[in-house]
């Protein structure tokens, strides 16, 4: 990789495939563009991601459209590389970004050094795609996969680029914004599609789950739903769309009493926020992903494949106010021992060898969290 150095101008290409991964690399496109050096992101048209593209006003060009059905991805797979080639060899980047075979692909045709930021351990047929293109993969700490000679950790999670206490500041007016009271407690639930390549196989809430949630938390607090396939008919049940612009989401997230969710990237944002979260999918039990087993070992997260434990434990959360005050109490104390990881992408742009970034280190099987004292149990429960 070429180091960035003094008044060089350079130019980088950053992919963002989902909302997930433009909120991974915004903080670092803002700094590296006001250093003054050439940035294009390439956006595929997913879900909100040009949505949040447009409201972080990030220089973006969309290659190619993909549904929440499984097979979309691969369906549109040719057109997207018929776009993604030509856009980036006419930029003709000095180093490329992004998350996984799309960003190695461009890498190869265009003879790129490529950074790969991901945390997903069961997406293998990515990593294989992508692995022999790849200059450096960077993961969280927690992650338990080994992806070879260039494969580097850093202590934290692909969420600490956007929440690390040094990045997020909420904008105080989420309340007003939902149509709440200063003190109105609220739930947000938050239902995964299930449409991506990695989601082949498995499953969340099912329909009659999902209502039973609602009709459950809403006789104790107001309940907002945001559901990325759009099938669940709301007006039937006592909740509200979560209809703010979706750049407004981490603001709810640290707001809300409580989050439950099917899905991955919110589960790690509320906790990271120090908000109540409970996390059931099938992804969950043996073998699930590191990012999970760490923040539930450390008390933030509640990972169970139990409906039942799903609506008891969101019941104690809503009905104990301690119980939150006590979250984000371990929350305060785990993430300051977090690298903010904006600050380590720009840093392997300006040094262009992972190797020298002071947060980054070689990957190693079992690598612990930062310590943090012991977690306080919830209430209830012994420690």
């Amino acid at each position: 990789m070429t180091a960035l150095v003094g008044n060089t101008r350079m130019r980088f290409v950053f992919f963002t495939n989902t909302p997930a991964h433009v909120h991974l690399y915004r903080r670092a496109v803002e700094r590296i563009e006001t250093a003054g050096h050439d940035v294009l992101v390439m956006a595929r048209d997913y879900g909100c991601t040009v949505a949040l593209l447009d409201w972080y006003d990030l220089p973006y060009r969309v290659y190619g459209a993909c549904g929440t059905t499984k097979g979309s991805v691969f369906r549109n797979l040719p057109r997207h590389y018929a776009n993604i080639v030509p856009a980036v060899r006419g930029f003709d980047p000095d180093v490329i970004f992004g998350v996984g075979a799309y960003a190695a692909h461009a890498g190869l045709v265009s003879r790129t050094p490529v950074v790969l930021v991901l945390d997903s351990e069961p997406t293998s047929l990515d990593h294989a795609l992508s692995r022999p293109f790849t200059t450096a993969f960077l993961t969280p700490h927690a992650f338990r996969k080994g992806l070879g000679k260039n494969h580097y950790q850093f202590r934290g999670f692909c969420e600490t680029a956007y929440l690390h206490p040094e990045e997020f500041h909420p904008s105080g007016d989420i309340r007003s914004q939902l149509g709440l009271d200063a003190e109105e407690p609220f739930v947000l639930l938050r239902f995964n599609a299930f449409g991506s390549h990695h989601d082949i196989g498995q499953s969340g809430f099912t329909a009659a789950q999902r209502g039973r949630l609602i009709e459950t938390f809403a006789d104790h607090a107001t309940v907002f739903v945001s559901d990325e396939g759009g099938r669940l008919d709301i007006e039937a049940l006592p909740a509200r769309p979560f209809d703010v612009h979706p750049a407004l989401l981490h603001d709810a997230l640290s707001a809300a009493r409580l989050v439950v969710t099917d899905t991955q990237t919110v589960c790690t944002e509320a906790a990271l926020l120090g908000t109540p979260v409970i996390r059931s999918n099938s992804f969950v039990g043996d073998g699930d992903m590191g990012n999970f087993v760490e923040l539930e070992r450390q008390r933030l997260v509640v990972n169970t494949a139990d409906f039942d434990e799903v609506v008891e434990t969101g019941l104690d959360v809503l009905r104990d106010e301690t119980i939150g005050t006590a979250w984000r109490r371990r929350r305060d104390e785990y993430v300051g021992g977090l690298v903010n990881l904006t600050d380590v992408i720009v840093a392997c742009a300006e040094s262009g060898d992972p190797s020298t970034v002071p947060s980054l280190e070689r990957w190693r099987a079992g690598m612990d969290g930062p310590p943090s004292g012991t977690p306080e149990p919830l209430a209830g429960e012994s420690p």
